[in-house]
């Protein structure tokens, strides 16, 4: 074994590889057929999409845990420890573990390169084989037709929404983006779209390819109402649902896709009601829409693209506070700056602009004049640091209040590890 530290394997990791983003699946698939890792022969559930992706995988997780099922459960990017990625039965792979599946996927790969990701990729799916799990369910990283999680074909795949982002890598377009992302589905079997309004290369793509899809609003639907929400496939319909434990109503469109899912698993894996009920009442998520209380409402949310952000403040809007509001805002500096404020300021509220730990982050010098003269931004505060945001808002928040922390999963980290 190189290293008998995670974190001194995580620090090797992040330059072994020239290019941080590397798509392509050859050099990853060499490996893991070294590794014996294809085909699976588990049922693999790959959950794909914009937005979305970690909220459904979590429900997806709760509810086939709460029928019996042992599942492993690879997400990215992680909140605060790496361990948060690789997740078997709920429990996070501890460090020893998944030191062992970086030294396996490490002896595998000889002179074959391979990027942070992809090195992380196999280590989960080595864990999950070791372990005989009996539902994998996989998490793209970027995209979809190159992504590393793509070289396991999926019994199902989930596709949760489309929306821009990432577009030096994926398109400009939504058409564009929807051809990366729908290549995560396979001929002959399902694939479930939670977004409402597909662009028409997706569905060129599944019936040239000759994928099962299942779309919401044509094949699925739901219904939302005072007691809770209904949904329908068809021929299965389940009444007065409780809404899931992750807030905001674009979660009850999370979870009727995820419905779908289960509904398209073999019979002997599908979920009875009683037990989708408990799981959607037993999930949790950190950073999605998560509140804690600070002395006022602190929400935490990571939103990081325009379609993301939306999300947040129709969530915001429906669940008002006497009090005032304060944006507490870092962004990468690769994102849509402008939209993503643009969709913010119809909260009209006073920010704090801050830059998390990371050289990916806009300086603070650089988003101020952003956020200054903006039609709906108030005051802006420019902070040193993260931990001096959360400072700042201490001393101008008190009880009936809400502080609302977004922008990056670096922002959402930094914040959370001073307020829980």
């Amino acid at each position: 074994m190189r290293f008998d530290a995670l974190d001194d394997w995580l620090n090797w990791l992040e330059g072994l590889h020239p290019q941080e983003i590397d798509l392509g699946l050859d050099r990853v698939a060499q490996v893991a057929q070294r590794m014996a890792l294809l085909p699976v022969a588990q049922t693999v559930i790959t959950v794909g999409g914009t937005n979305g992706k970690g909220s459904s995988i979590a429900m997806l997780d709760a509810i086939l845990r709460q029928a019996g099922h042992v599942t492993g459960c690879y997400t990215s990017p992680h909140i605060h420890h790496y361990n948060e990625r690789i997740r078997i039965d709920g429990r996070e792979a501890d460090d020893a573990a998944i030191m062992a599946a970086f030294s396996a996927v490490d002896a595998a790969r000889g002179d074959i390169s391979l990027s942070y990701f992809e090195f992380g990729t196999l280590a989960a799916f080595w864990l999950f084989a070791r372990a005989g799990v009996d539902i994998w369910i996989l998490e793209v990283g970027l995209g979809g037709r190159l992504d590393a999680v793509n070289i396991i074909d999926a019994d199902v795949a989930l596709l949760t929404s489309i929306g821009i982002d990432h577009v030096d890598w994926l398109g400009d377009s939504r058409d564009a983006i929807a051809l990366e992302k729908v290549a995560i589905g396979r001929p002959g079997k399902p694939l479930v779209c939670g977004d409402p309004e597909p662009p028409p290369s997706l569905f060129e793509y599944v019936e040239a390819q000759g994928i099962a899809l299942k779309q919401t609003g044509r094949d699925f639907s739901y219904k939302l109402h005072e007691r809770g929400w209904d949904w329908t496939d068809g021929d299965v319909v389940m009444e007065q649902l409780p809404y899931p434990a992750l807030a905001g109503e674009h979660q009850v469109q999370n979870a009727a896709a995820v419905l779908m899912v289960l509904a398209s698993l073999p019979p002997h894996l599908r979920p009875a009601r009683d037990t989708i009920v408990q799981g959607l009442r037993s999930t949790t998520l950190a950073g999605r829409f998560e509140r804690l209380d600070a002395g006022f409402e602190v929400v935490l949310d990571v939103a990081h693209n325009p379609h993301g952000m939306a999300r947040l403040v129709a969530a915001l809007q429906v669940s008002p506070l006497p009090g005032r509001s304060l944006i507490l805002f870092g962004v990468m500096a690769d994102k849509d700056v402008g939209a993503l404020l643009g969709e913010l300021a119809e909260l009209g509220c006073d920010w704090i602009a801050v830059a998390p730990q990371t050289p990916r982050a806009l300086p603070v010098e650089n988003l101020v004049p952003l956020l200054r003269g903006r039609d709906g931004i108030g005051t802006v505060i420019a902070a040193a640091s993260v931990a001096d945001g959360i400072a700042q808002a201490r001393s101008r928040l008190e009880p009936g209040d809400r502080l609302i922390v977004t922008g990056s999963f670096h922002t959402v980290a930094e914040a959370r590890e001073l307020l829980i």
